[in-house]
């Protein structure tokens, strides 16, 4: 589902990206950790384009991210993105943040969003809020209606960037339950998290990255049992004790 291939993306003079490479097959679900400033966000912002990169490729379901050919808006439209701060429209209410998009990039009628819309609610537990605006939600709750507003445009494949960083400890478990529902459901994922709980449990891969490159690529067992480099040895003494 998604190919990345040696991609490198620099900042002026500044590398965070180092020759990353590799597969996130349809169904899977890849979790990407690693110290702060390591690349993580940046490289899954680069598999749907919010972030140009300068060398190598990226494909998802076969169609290559870096081709100036390729309408970005329409590749965006298929790969669902949650952010680390829900990013809702404040004036709108929870039904018009799901209805919005759909209608005007997918061109589906108001009573078509709608229905899709509410369905994927309700999945996040939230059907009873749709009348309410952002302001009146917790954040565990605004994080709940990014997840259903990205649903609602029927993706191939999710993203997500440390969805739960800007969440009071008390919110983080709803948020995770979503998304262990969507990987159980089959959804294919890349996440960002130094959640080690939810890699643990959902995760078929783990990749851990530092100084812009791709460190280790593990099934989820040998990254949590015996990691190969030194540097994730320690990050996760760190990062789970």
């Amino acid at each position: 589902m998604i190919e990345i291939d040696g991609v490198s993306k620099w900042y002026g003079t500044f590398r965070v990206l180092d020759a990353c490479t590799t597969r996130v097959a349809r169904g899977d679900v890849v979790v990407v950790c690693g110290p702060s400033g390591s690349g993580k966000s940046t490289l899954i912002k680069t598999v749907n384009g919010p972030e140009p990169f300068q060398q190598g490729s990226i494909r998802v379901d076969g169609t290559e991210v870096g081709d100036p050919r390729t309408g970005l808006p329409a590749l965006r439209a298929r790969i669902g993105m949650v952010f680390q701060n829900f990013e809702l429209f404040p004036h709108l209410s929870v039904r018009d943040n799901l209805t919005l998009a759909p209608m005007k990039v997918l061109k589906r009628s108001r009573d078509e969003a709608t229905a899709n819309g509410l369905k994927y609610l309700e999945r996040v537990g939230l059907l009873a809020h749709q009348d309410k605006f952002p302001a009146q939600l917790s954040g565990g709750q605004q994080q709940r209606v990014a997840i259903a507003r990205a649903l609602a445009m029927d993706p191939v494949a999710m993203l997500f960037d440390e969805p739960t960083s800007a969440l009071d400890p008390e919110m983080v478990g709803e948020v995770l339950d979503v998304m262990v529902g969507l990987a159980r459901d089959g959804m294919t994922m890349m996440v960002v998290t130094h959640e080690m709980g939810f890699a643990r449990k959902v995760a078929d891969r783990v990749l851990f990255m530092d100084g812009g490159r791709i460190v280790e690529d593990s099934a989820k067992e040998a990254f949590f049992e015996a990691p190969k480099s030194e540097r994730a040895r320690e990050f996760l003494s760190r990062i789970i004790h």
